[in-house]
Formats: structure tokens, C-alpha cells, sequence
């Protein structure tokens, strides 16, 4: 059996869905951001139970479709740009249609109805808040970053971050982490 979570955006999430899942002596097949799966249906008592613990520590079941659709594409952007290492090369839309196996353009006005924003701004939002992270860090110049998250350039980099939050990076990188958002706050 599949369900779907609200609210799962690391792997500390993953981390306390198994505590709350273990502490209900289920045992999941696998815990992933936004989904877990288990080897038995539950029944809704159950199911009602695991919602109410779930709700305890932030997170939420996801029973409609539209709902869980929008988490899953959610969790993938999350999962692309926070995860994994210079895998943002391919297209954004070519990426979730091939993971979602439905069409760019259904996902994006689904996204838009129910999120009030668009797909491509909250993957710019995701985008930023990495590379906030990675200005706090301290590791890496402007011009690592900027390749690291595949912009063309340092200055498209620099133009996004601005017009996203109102600061240039490197006065971002002065006042450092007081401005840095929780990823489900994005």
C-alpha cells in the first residue's frame, strides 16, 4: 500500500515518518521523500491513527490525487536540486514528465491552480535557497556555485538571486544565515 505525505522535504523527515511508523509497529517497505509504502493495507482506523501521529511531528496523508501529484513534484525538484550533484543539465519539464509519465503542460497548470504559483518559480525558489546554502557555507566561489546549479552565467546567477531576495549574493553571504528559509517554507 502507497501513501502519500505532505511536508516531507529532507532526510531527518524520513527519519521521524520510521519512528512514528515503528512506534506504530508497521513496517514500511520503503520511506522516501513524500511517499512511504507498506506491506499491508491499513484499515482507516489505522490509517486515521497514523494521520494524527503524523500531524503531531508536521506532516500530513495526501488522499487526493491533485494532492499528491503536486507533493511528488514538490519532493522531485526538491530532490533535484538539493540531492544530487550537477544532475540539473536536463530540462526541467523533460525531467518531471519522465518521472511523473504525465504531460509537462498538464503538471504545470495543475501546479499553478492549486499552488498559486508556477512550477518554474518554485524550482527558482529551490534553486536560491541552495544557493544560500552553499553561501553560508563558504566552500565554493559565485562562479562554482553558479555551475554547480547549472546557470548560464555567474551574472544570471547574481540577476535571479537579487530578484529573488532583494540582495546581491555577496551581501547575503555578509549577513549570512539569518535569511535562510526551511525548505518547506519555500
Amino acid at each position: 500500500m502507497k501513501l502519500y505525505l505532505k511536508n516531507m522535504v529532507c532526510n531527518r523527515c524520513i527519519l521521524v515518518v520510521k519512528q512514528v511508523l515503528e512506534a506504530m509497529k508497521l513496517q514500511p517497505l520503503s520511506v522516501t521523500l513524500g511517499e512511504l509504502e507498506l506491506s499491508k493495507a491499513l484499515t482507516d482506523e489505522e490509517k486515521n491513527e497514523l494521520n494524527s501521529r503524523l500531524m503531531a511531528v508536521g506532516f500530513e496523508l495526501i488522499d487526493d490525487k491533485k494532492s499528491r501529484l503536486i507533493a511528488q513534484i514538490k519532493s522531485l525538484i526538491i530532490e533535484l536540486v538539493h540531492r544530487q550533484d550537477s544532475d540539473l543539465k536536463i530540462n526541467l519539464s523533460d525531467f518531471l514528465s519522465l518521472k511523473m509519465h504525465h504531460d509537462y503542460s498538464y503538471l504545470s497548470g495543475l501546479f499553478s491552480e492549486v499552488e498559486g504559483t508556477t512550477i518554474e518559480r518554485y524550482f527558482i525558489a529551490q534553486r536560491i535557497e541552495k544557493v544560500k546554502e552553499l553561501l553560508v557555507y563558504d566552500e565554493l566561489s559565485l562562479s562554482e556555485i553558479a555551475f554547480r546549479l547549472n546557470y548560464s552565467s555567474v551574472a544570471h546567477l547574481s540577476n535571479q538571486f537579487k530578484k529573488t531576495t532583494g540582495l546581491t549574493p555577496s551581501h547575503f553571504k555578509n549577513i549570512k544565515a539569518e535569511k535562510r528559509k526551511p525548505l518547506d517554507e519555500v
